[in-house]
């Protein structure tokens, strides 16, 4: 009779830790976050099947969920199959394991292309500062060339002067834009004597 007893005690036991985790059919939501993604083109997958493409954002990161639930002590595998086109490689983490419970922890990380910002001066006898957004270049006395730092594809860019040399004013030509698929070499900077 104390066996019977137990033994009941320990299905019941079982049943409610069961109810507790999601319900007996062990069916588990299965997703995550995502981050660098600008534009279309993103699709995970997984096991290879259950396309799932992510809509971008305008900050390039969200959330994501595969449609079809995983059923409890399966092994799940999220892949990249496909990236957008500004990306230069979409990457996951913790993508892979067995099903105990809902997994939320999946991480896919794109890295957009960048592309170079360069340009010619013309004229320059003295120091001057250079800016692109939060990007400073100082640029010294005699120089011909400069080179910002390296701007995501299908950013906005716009280069400034942010401090003039001594006894000249410099004016920018081609500085502003959107980073297309290609390097931008044709900013130019101009630099004459004041009077």
């Amino acid at each position: 009779m104390k066996s019977s007893n137990l033994r009941a005690g320990v299905a019941l036991a079982c049943a409610l830790a069961l109810s507790g985790c999601g319900g007996s059919d062990g069916d588990m939501f299965l997703g995550g976050e995502f981050a660098g993604v600008t534009k279309p083109g993103l699709v995970l997958q997984n096991n290879g099947g259950s396309d799932l493409p992510i809509t971008p954002t305008g900050n390039g990161s969200g959330r994501f969920a595969f449609a079809e639930l995983v059923e409890t002590d399966s092994r799940y595998s999220v892949t990249v199959k496909s990236t957008p086109s500004n990306a230069e490689k979409c990457e996951v983490s913790n993508g892979t394991g067995k099903v105990a419970f809902d997994i939320t922890n999946i991480y896919v990380y794109c890295t957009i292309k960048t592309h170079a910002l360069t340009g010619t001066i013309t004229g320059l006898t003295g120091n001057l500062v250079l800016v692109n957004g939060s990007d400073r270049i100082p640029v010294a006395a005699g120089a011909t060339t400069f080179a910002m730092s390296r701007v995501n594809e299908d950013a906005p860019y716009g280069v400034a002067i942010l401090t003039q040399p001594d006894n000249q004013t410099c004016t920018v030509a081609n500085g502003s834009g959107t980073m297309g698929t290609s390097d931008v070499s044709n900013v130019t900077v101009s630099c004459v004597n004041r009077t």
